[in-house]
């Protein structure tokens, strides 16, 4: 399987501008761009093509996270609260909690909310905090004080988008240090992800509904999930080696579908390399219904180490080759969903499609 390194596929550019800050891919074919304590939301081919009048922005208090809705607002996770508001900036709901836990860091959430695409759930996690230390119930003892707290499980909530009401909450695994909540295109199914120190990622997709969730499937261990394949019920998770334990060196991506619990495919990324032990695959973004991209820091049989791109088989995880570019690119890449991809440099987004 390393010889695929050698098969060479053409990304074609489309065009390039510039970007003040990070690039997203949002619902309804906007971007958003995060710009220091700013996120604004632009119509995704009149920023392309230049245009910088954007469609709503919203300033971030230190630390917070924000996504934007489908009704050209934002829902705006903070240290005690979670909270939407309009393109003009007013608060329509604000749902209270608990402190996140900090340790000798301000608190802030560990993730960003999550907006349903069709405008009619917001996911998002809160923490769980004890009385007192909560010595005997607790998973973490933060010691930030005085006084010292003892935290709980983390809880996903499913939100009404339109209130804020609390449709259901699930305890999660831990208490995340990380958090990824991604949503299926159509908003009918939920794909959860939860990072906690020493154990690594866990994840399980669900069906949402206003009469809440329903668990449909769970990844494979240390798994992260991390795209849906446009216009299909697959759903992309990877590992990544962390070393945090003798096991722990193996990159690996899984294809699930989400109505069936076990995976529709695997595949080892340490398979691709001639030198497993210096290789880094760091993410993998679905481009269409039909590939996969994967970045990576790939050392070839002759030669130093360098990012390359691999290109796969969305439905079957089968590698088809390295891409080939006219220009150096990096590992930061925005997928569009359309065929088309973005990637970041030094203030520039050149966007590539397939040859």
């Amino acid at each position: 399987m390393r010889e695929t390194g050698d098969t060479r596929i053409d990304a074609v550019p489309v065009g390039a501008t510039d970007t003040a800050g990070p690039v997203r891919a949002v619902a309804g074919g906007r971007l958003a761009v995060r710009a220091g304590g700013r996120v604004e939301v632009y119509g995704r081919e009149a920023f392309l093509a230049g245009a910088r009048e954007p469609l709503a922005g919203c300033d971030l208090p230190d630390g917070a996270h924000a996504e934007p809705a489908a009704d050209g607002g934002f829902v705006v996770a903070e240290a005690s609260r979670v909270r939407a508001v309009t393109a003009d900036g007013t608060t329509r709901w604000e749902v209270p909690h608990d402190t996140w836990h900090g340790g000798h860091r301000p608190p802030r959430a560990p993730g960003a909310p999550a907006p349903g695409p069709r405008g009619r759930f917001v996911a998002v996690t809160v923490p769980t905090l004890l009385p007192g230390d909560g010595a005997r119930e607790r998973e973490v003892l933060v010691d930030d004080g005085p006084p010292r707290r003892g935290y709980g499980r983390d809880r996903l909530l499913l939100l009404d988008a339109a209130t804020g009401a609390v449709l259901d909450e699930r305890p999660v695994a831990a208490v995340s240090g990380a958090v990824a909540l991604r949503w299926r295109a159509d908003g009918a199914v939920l794909a959860a992800s939860f990072w906690t120190a020493w154990y690594g990622w866990a994840g399980c997709w669900l069906e949402a509904s206003y009469d809440g969730l329903r668990v449909l499937g769970a990844g494979l261990d240390r798994h992260e999930a991390a795209a849906f394949v446009p216009g299909t019920s697959r759903l992309v998770t990877m590992r990544r080696a962390e070393g945090m334990s003798l096991d722990d060196d193996r990159y690996e991506l899984a294809l699930h579908d989400v109505h069936d619990p076990s995976a529709a495919a695997v595949l080892d990324l340490n398979d691709l390399s001639w030198e497993p032990e210096d290789d880094d695959f760091d993410h993998v973004y679905a481009l269409d219904a039909r590939h996969l991209l994967v970045t990576a820091d790939w050392v070839p049989p002759r030669g130093p180490l360098e990012p390359t791109h691999w290109l796969l088989a969305a439905d079957t995880l089968r590698p088809l080759g390295r891409l080939r570019y006219p220009r150096p690119v990096g590992n930061a890449v925005t997928a569009l969903g359309d065929g088309t991809w973005l990637t970041h440099d030094a203030g520039r987004l050149h966007r590539w499609r397939l040859g």
